[in-house]
């Protein structure tokens, strides 16, 4: 019997149970049997895979719910333990994996393997990710990030009014292994009192030194036009380019995933600056109270919202028509007008074929428009008043951090 499998990597995000579902609805009623792979690559190339068939039941049962009925997992297979022996079992004309940038990356390589073995499967990515840091079209989205935003965005809007109503500070640390679109779209939603993500640096080296400049230099921005209070939105991504000397300076000890990438969840990382800030503060005999906020895995397993539900559907019935097409070795999407298109993974690759994530576009005029009209920093023009509260001001000047 004609067979399609699906598989999940990495971690989880709102929509993924919404894309197996429609994939599952489409390929049912044209007659295929559809399998749900567990843990990802390592159920795809075991001895003894978990398999699951999917069903409309099923499908009904979970379209709308966070988390996924698909187990995953991080496991990044290397070209040795590529094998054809699964699809050979079970007849798969297709496999579709679900995944970001790592899950992705194994993707383009396994197509490649599947193409120079002669091997008949083609293989379409769904793109999963509430980074939003896959190669797609400007302006369009990885299903789960709108989601992540809102939720991220929801709980952030407490944390604000928590802040105003104590007079407090609070360091609100969002996820994003490398690029900064969910910290910098919560900071932008709530009119956080500064953003920091790695774009803004623009080629300057990210050091915990800057980072915590720009944080205090939003507090004093603010004491001098009398407010007391804020929340500072960061992207947990600085931490991927900091120097080891940073990170060994600050007390961190990171581990690494399945993936060799710094496991950022391992410390909590808004405490760890927290507390470095308020050396600081102490250190400039600054009465002001900071408290930590992590923003990360409650954002992951939320039931999708209203735009990821459809946006999931479309990419769903997407690998359907990608499939009847021909297409392999692509990420399904959409364009600006909602036209499923395929982007061929070995267009987007780096030298090392491997998919790049998709950073926060800093020229764009949206952008550059919110970091030089809503966060606070001090200026030269500040430094007179200023001056009643660091004994350096011009340290903590926007135009001598980034320079």
């Amino acid at each position: 019997m004609k067979t399609i499998a699906i598989l999940c990597g990495g971690g989880p995000a709102p929509g993924i149970n919404t894309v197996v579902a429609t994939v599952t609805k489409v390929f049912l009623k044209a007659g295929y049997r559809v399998l749900g792979i567990h843990e990802g690559y390592k159920g795809l190339f075991t001895d003894h895979p978990e398999v699951e068939e999917l069903t409309f039941e099923k499908a009904d049962q979970i379209y709308t719910r966070g988390g996924s009925l698909i187990k995953m997992s991080r496991f990044k297979p290397k070209d040795e333990d590529f094998s054809c022996t699964f699809f050979l079992r079970y007849q798969v004309k297709l496999l579709v994996t679900i995944g970001g940038d790592d899950t992705a990356s194994t993707a383009n390589r396994l197509t490649k393997y599947l193409v120079e073995n002669h091997i008949p499967i083609q293989n379409i990515h769904v793109p999963k990710t509430i980074d939003n840091d896959l190669p797609l079209p400007e302006g369009v989205p990885t299903f789960g990030f709108m989601s992540a935003k809102e939720m991220g965005m929801n709980i952030a809007k407490v944390v604000k009014a928590e802040a105003a109503t104590t007079q407090n500070w609070y360091i609100l640390m969002s996820m994003g292994r490398e690029a900064g679109h969910l910290a910098y779209e919560i900071g932008k939603g709530i009119q956080s009192a500064m953003i920091i993500i790695p774009e803004m640096f623009s080629g300057l080296k990210i050091t915990m030194d800057r980072v915590i400049r720009l944080i205090v230099s939003a507090m004093i921005k603010r004491r001098i036009l009398g407010q007391k209070s804020g929340v500072v939105v960061i992207s947990e991504g600085i931490f991927h380019f900091l120097q080891e000397e940073d990170i060994a300076a600050s007390g961190i000890v990171f581990g690494q995933d399945a993936h060799g990438h710094p496991e950022l969840s391992d410390v909590g990382k808004a405490y760890i600056l927290n507390k470095i800030v308020r050396n600081c503060l102490e250190k400039y005999g600054l009465t002001i109270i900071s408290r930590p906020v992590e923003v990360g895995y409650s954002l992951r397993c939320v039931d999708p919202c209203g735009f990821d539900l459809t946006y999931c559907t479309t990419l769903g019935i997407g690998v359907k028509k990608l499939y009847e097409a021909g297409c392999s070795g692509c990420m399904v999407a959409v364009d600006v007008h909602q036209n499923v298109i395929p982007v061929y993974l070995q267009e987007v690759e780096d030298e090392n074929g491997k998919i790049p994530p998709r950073m926060v576009n800093m020229q764009r005029e949206e952008v550059k428009s919110t970091f030089s009209e809503m966060i606070y920093y001090l200026t030269k023009a500040d430094r007179e008043e200023a001056s009643h509260y660091l004994s350096v001001p011009e340290y903590f000047e926007w135009e001598n951090i980034m320079k």
